[in-house]
């Protein structure tokens, strides 16, 4: 049967049918690409960001045009002007370049456009992601009683992990159902306790979940961002004596800011005593698993009730791509919803949908399938054991470097650095602060690199966050003279 012909040019025909328009346009999008990265000299254009904006307002989207002129357009004007993370010089945030294995992958799941809730809507993806999950579960050694599904990163994955948590507090507590009837008249003392260098992502949950933000209980930490479990025990005990309900802890195995490890063992230890869930949010560091070397660091993660692990940060996936794996399968009845349309009641086949927050999903397991087989988790863990060697070498150019002030010793691929005293002269802190954040904006704005800024103590650190296991010490030698020439020139000015 011949397609109509009015429209067929906008779509991926079957057998039978001409595909010239998506061959021609698929071709000239990669050339252009490939042109693109051939030509690429620094991480940002440098085009001002308010003329960036208004050559994109400017676009007139009633006027319709044939698609190789608008992939033109779109090269010209997105993206020359985005930011390229393959570039040496940028390395803000968990931000990979991603590995072609995953771009690749993305050319079938776009193509294949596969609905991850049902089986009738993803047939061979359904088992596919199954499969995926069944690997991470016997690579986290999380236990015949384990399960997991894909997640669209670290924000949903913790999400659901403390919802679940939520739920089954609410049970184990008094028989409560949450998803059948709200939250109990207790719900205003629950508590969620994490480390002060804890993911945002955590009061967030908090706030959906109708606990609120306050409901979230901070944990101090040490200089390099680990959590004080000294402090740990202490808060429970308190919370528990002010008639207060915690019902989950938090631990991180890399925090965005430090790339701090909290001891994993210990704070699964202390969730245990006091019958709490343990939530690890390995979304940073939970990819050490791959790690021959520096596995050990996650010892305890195998007993923790729900893990967060996210691929687009160094499983390097293109975005967006995680997963939430849970020890005790059963916990997924929270999330059950039967609809009659989609996965009924004693359906024969597997409906992801049944254990996921998230009704239609990509078909994100591709991906790693074809990372594992491309690739392979050997080589990907020696990345890692590469990128920790290099950012030692970072820290200690920094230390002998007399422009420059260390923060702390890197624990995983972070640098925390900011400009020496000698720059700071008779500028107070705040001043001194904001020093560093025009710095960094300088050169974001003029494309000379893009990296990050946090704050330590009151006071604002520049950071690296070295993902590119491509990387070497000589490509920061000359980001080092750029930050140097950049920061002299706003103090001269």
């Amino acid at each position: 049967m011949q397609p109509n012909s009015t429209w067929s040019k906008h779509f991926i025909q079957i057998a039978g049918s001409s595909n010239e328009a998506f061959a021609l346009a698929s071709q000239q999008t990669l050339d252009n690409i490939n042109s693109l990265f051939a030509q690429c000299t620094k991480p940002y254009s440098g085009l001002a960001p308010d003329l960036l904006k208004e050559a994109i307002y400017n676009c007139n989207l009633d006027k319709v045009e044939p698609l190789q002129q608008v992939i033109e357009q779109t090269n010209d004007l997105i993206a020359k002007n985005s930011i390229m993370v393959q570039h040496p010089h940028c390395i803000a945030h968990l931000h990979t370049p991603p590995l072609i294995s995953s771009v690749v992958a993305e050319f079938y799941i776009a193509a294949l456009n596969q609905s991850m809730d049902s089986w009738d809507q993803a047939s061979a993806a359904t088992y596919l992601e199954q499969f995926i999950i069944d690997w991470l579960l016997k690579t986290y050694a999380l236990g015949e009683a384990a399960d997991g599904v894909f997640t669209s990163g670290g924000t949903q994955s913790n999400l659901m992990g403390l919802l679940l948590a939520r739920d089954w507090f609410a049970d184990k507590h008094s028989g409560h159902n949450i998803q059948q009837d709200g939250l109990p008249d207790y719900g205003n003392k629950l508590r969620i306790i994490c480390s002060n260098k804890s993911h945002f992502t955590i009061q967030k949950s908090a706030s959906l979940m109708g606990l609120g933000e306050r409901s979230v209980v901070c944990i101090k930490t040490n200089v390099q961002g680990q959590m004080d479990t000294d402090h740990l025990q202490t808060t429970i005990e308190d919370l528990l004596a002010q008639g207060l309900l915690p019902m989950a802890v938090v631990a991180t195995a890399g925090t965005t800011d430090h790339g701090a490890i909290d001891d994993l063992q210990e704070i699964v230890k202390i969730s245990r005593h006091f019958g709490l869930w343990c939530h690890v949010d390995g979304a940073y560091g939970g990819a050490l698993m791959l790690s021959q070397k520096h596995k050990s660091r996650l010892l305890g993660m195998e007993s923790a009730d729900s893990v967060s692990v996210d691929f687009h940060k160094l499983f390097y996936q293109t975005i967006s791509c995680g997963a939430l794996l849970i020890k005790d399968k059963t916990h997924f009845k929270s999330l059950l919803h039967h609809a009659d349309y989609l996965n009924r009641e004693g359906d024969d086949l597997p409906n992801l949908v049944d254990k996921s927050i998230a009704t239609t999903k990509r078909f994100d397991a591709l991906k790693m399938f074809m990372t594992l087989k491309g690739v392979g988790a050997k080589t990907l863990g020696e990345m890692y054991d590469k990128l920790i060697e290099l950012t030692q070498a970072v820290a200690k150019s920094v230390q002998q470097n007399s422009h420059f002030e260390l923060c702390c010793e890197p624990l995983l691929s972070t640098v925390l650095f900011r400009l020496s005293p000698q720059y700071q002269g008779v500028l107070t802190l705040n001043e001194f602060n904001q020093l560093q954040q025009k710095l960094r904006l300088q050169l974001l704005t003029c494309g000379d690199a893009v990296i990050a800024e946090t704050k330590v103590d009151g006071k604002l650190y520049l950071k690296f966050t070295l993902l590119n296991p491509c990387l070497t010490l000589d490509d920061f030698d000359d980001l080092f003279e750029k930050i140097e020439a950049h920061a002299q020139q706003l103090i001269n000015h």
